[in-house]
């Protein structure tokens, strides 16, 4: 027989968070809204719960209408009770209730997922495979990979993203998206140049990468994406490894030279020819698929007269 879920008026007092809601961080501005919102018109949509084995109340979805009713004194709320999930159940729940409702934090997300890895792992009796993890939690491998970012960071990393994290979006000095970009970039040096980075001194590089955000040496967080283009511009034999890799340790020493700097002293011209080169290619294919109805258009004719004397004048 399947469980009939069914809507009652529950005391405050017999609800208690869920342990495995990954959301950890509840904005106070998000929460005055949301107040100003419940004594004006009311609950419109009653929180979901479970009754755990010690007869309490367990939140499936809506934590932050319970505290909103905890903080307004509102003895009792509307909740539909369901079924007890199982362990996995109960995880995967929460990511497809909240994850999909609303934007999470990656670090909200990769405080839990390596648990639903590890409980997917032994249901299944093997590695998950990323679409799997993907199916499984509502989320795309692009955040699946991002996590694992996250979830490589040592703790005393995290452990500042937390802070920040707590602190109005305004307010934060560096978010987890700067981590992300330093991570994703410093993956690409390590794979290329790993005489560079090693376990003994990557910490090092991180601290001075941070100082050189916070004096804005580097200037965004994109910086990051500048610096993955410098190491990986040995991958076409552009440049030599021993010029890279000392243009690489310019950055990474405690100096106020940042990203940017170092990028358009060495790379930027190689990027910018090969995006000229590639633009032509697409433009001679697109030559190529032109029928001659299309080439007799005047305004085609005129602006392909155009470009042959252009290309006439810069090879004289």
């Amino acid at each position: 027989m399947s469980y009939k879920a069914e809507l009652k008026n529950i005391p405050i007092k017999s609800l208690d968070r869920n342990p495995e809601n990954p959301r950890i961080f509840f904005r106070q501005e998000e929460l005055e809204q949301l107040l100003v919102s419940i004594k004006k018109i009311g609950l419109q949509v009653p929180i979901s719960v479970y009754r755990d084995d010690d007869n309490k109340f367990i939140i499936i979805d809506g934590e932050r209408r319970w505290r909103t009713f905890l903080k307004l004194n509102y003895p009792s709320i509307p909740a539909i009770i369901q079924e007890k999930p199982s362990e996995l159940e109960n995880l995967l729940l929460m990511f497809n209730i909240h994850g999909l409702r609303e934007q999470w934090d990656i670090f909200t997300i990769a405080n839990k997922i390596e648990r639903v890895i590890d409980l997917i792992r032994t249901k299944k009796g093997s590695e998950p495979l990323e679409r799997e993890i993907s199916a499984e939690t509502g989320m795309t491998s692009g955040v699946i990979r991002r996590c694992k970012l996250i979830i490589a960071l040592p703790m005393r990393f995290k452990n500042l993203i937390k802070e920040e994290l707590q602190k109005p979006k305004k307010d934060q000095l560096y978010s987890e998206d700067f981590f992300l970009e330093m991570e994703q970039s410093l993956r690409s040096v390590t794979k290329r140049f790993p005489q560079i980075l090693s376990e003994d001194n990557i910490d090092k590089v991180r601290d001075i990468l941070i100082e050189k955000y916070i004096r804005k040496d580097i200037k965004s967080v994109t910086d990051f994406r500048k610096l993955t283009k410098i190491a990986t511009a040995i991958d076409g034999e552009a440049y030599s490894p021993e010029l890279i890799e000392k243009e690489l340790n310019t950055i990474f020493t405690d100096n106020s030279v940042g990203i940017i700097e170092v990028y358009n002293e060495t790379v930027q011209s190689h990027y910018e020819d090969r995006l000229i080169s590639n633009n032509i290619n697409l433009f001679f294919a697109k030559l190529d698929a032109l029928s001659a109805e299309q080439i007799q258009d005047p305004l085609l004719k005129d602006a392909l007269l155009k470009i042959r004397n252009r290309i006439n004048d810069l090879l004289q």
